[in-house]
Formats: structure tokens, C-alpha cells, sequence
């Protein structure tokens, strides 16, 4: 994969030094594209991107995006480099109104705040007749547009997402994941963890699978849909690394 924006290399990491979780994995992300992180559960998916993220410390390898070594980046500067995070849960202001949740976000826009703000809202209209309302009461959809709408506000260049998706109704879900697809167009970088399987192997250009904190397989995501290997792995049948 020619000139990639994010590059894992062998990377071991995990919330105790002694106990790593993930074990030599590498990932390579190209700008502009969507790249998928799935496997099953305890794979470690959300360990690595909370790894790249800065969130888990990273006791070997290297991290690089966009040609800069981000391996020990604490999570405060992440904004300063062009990235982004969306975590799973936690990822709005509850007790806040939308607008609240969006200024907050744009607290650093400075003089360029209002302006943000008009583009933010009309690039997610369902936002702009919630603004007073308290963000809890959003629908699960809602709240995951909310979230990703904060990530925008620093105009970053790549988006690190863990499960956009989990919780949500089919439909909303879906929106979700087509929202990560679109944000391609404007030239960000999307590295995702996703459960939904074939829903995100249709939406993205590459997928990592992992599996006991390895990697198994990487390659072009419409190839792997619908491969035999993938269900291999998600069933507990194949390691093609981990040594099982």
C-alpha cells in the first residue's frame, strides 16, 4: 500500500507493561480511505485503536501518521496532529444540550468558532432543530452524528472510530457507517473497529482482522466478504498467527 497515512509497525501494547494485549501487529491506513479493524471478541480491536489514540501505552513498535512518530502521543495532542477520536461510549455531553456539546467542541476555533459552527450544522441538518435539547435524549443515531460532529471540529485529517455502530437500530446503524464512508470525500483518513461485519466489509477499502492480539489476515474488504477464513477465525476454528 503506497504512501499510508497511519502506519502500525509491530506494535505491542496494553494497559500493564508486563501484560501486553496486543503482540506485534502492524496496520497500514492510505489517506482517504476507510480501513476496518474486526475480529472477535477479546481480539484486542479496541486496544489497538485505543493505541494509536494514545490512551494504551505502546511498549514496542512504532506508530507513524502522515510521516510523524505519534507512538507515545498523549491523547491532549491529538487535535494538534490532525487526529480524532470517537470512542464507543462516553463519547457526548448527556446532561448538555447538542449546542453545548458544540461549543465545547469548538472551544480552540477561536474567531473561526461561528463560522465551524455553520458548517458543522449544516453538514448534519438532523442537529440543527436539536440544539436546545439535551444530547441524552437524542436517539442512538443522533448521538453518534453528535460525536462525530465534535470529532470534525478540528478539521482532522483522520478519524479513529470504535464501533460507530454498536447499540444502534439497523437502520441507524447503517447511517452511521455510511457517515464514516462519506467523510472519505473530503480527503479524512477513517480507521474503524466495527462488529457488523459484512455491513463494514461492503463500506470499507481495507480490513485488518484480529484474533488473541495478532494479526491473521489483511486485505481488500470486498475480497474478504464472504471468504470462508473470516468465519474461520470468528469461530474459533483458524490462527493463522497466534500459534493455537
Amino acid at each position: 500500500m503506497p504512501d499510508p497515512a497511519l502506519d502500525v509497525r509491530t506494535i505491542t501494547a496494553g494497559f500493564v507493561p508486563d501484560l501486553p494485549i496486543l503482540h506485534d501487529v502492524s496496520l497500514r491506513a492510505k489517506r482517504g480511505t476507510v480501513t476496518v479493524i474486526i475480529g472477535p471478541n477479546g481480539a484486542g480491536k479496541s486496544t489497538l485503536i485505543k493505541a494509536i489514540a494514545g490512551i494504551v501505552p505502546v511498549t514496542e513498535g512504532a506508530i507513524t501518521f502522515d510521516g510523524e512518530d505519534i507512538t507515545h502521543i498523549r491523547p491532549d495532542q491529538m487535535a494538534t496532529r490532525g487526529i480524532a477520536y470517537v470512542p464507543q461510549t462516553d463519547n457526548i455531553f448527556r446532561s448538555l444540550t447538542v449546542r453545548q456539546n458544540l461549543d465545547l467542541a469548538l472551544r480552540r476555533a477561536g474567531p473561526e468558532a461561528a463560522d465551524r459552527l455553520a458548517e458543522l450544522l449544516e453538514q448534519f441538518p438532523a442537529l440543527a432543530d436539536k440544539q436546545p435539547d439535551k444530547a441524552g435524549a437524542l436517539s442512538g443515531g443522533q448521538r453518534q452524528f453528535l460525536a462525530v460532529a465534535m470529532a470534525l471540529s478540528t478539521k482532522p485529517r483522520m478519524i479513529l472510530m470504535d464501533e460507530p455502530s454498536a447499540g444502534l437500530a439497523p437502520r441507524a446503524a447503517q447511517e452511521a457507517l455510511e457517515l464514516a464512508r462519506g467523510l472519505t470525500e473530503t480527503g479524512v483518513t477513517i480507521l474503524l473497529v466495527e462488529q457488523n461485519v459484512n455491513q463494514a466489509l461492503r463500506l470499507a477499502d481495507h480490513c485488518y482482522i484480529l484474533a488473541e492480539g495478532r494479526n491473521q489476515v489483511d486485505g481488500k474488504a470486498v475480497e474478504l466478504l464472504g471468504d470462508s477464513v473470516v468465519a474461520d477465525i470468528y469461530l474459533g476454528g483458524k490462527r493463522l498467527r497466534a500459534g493455537a
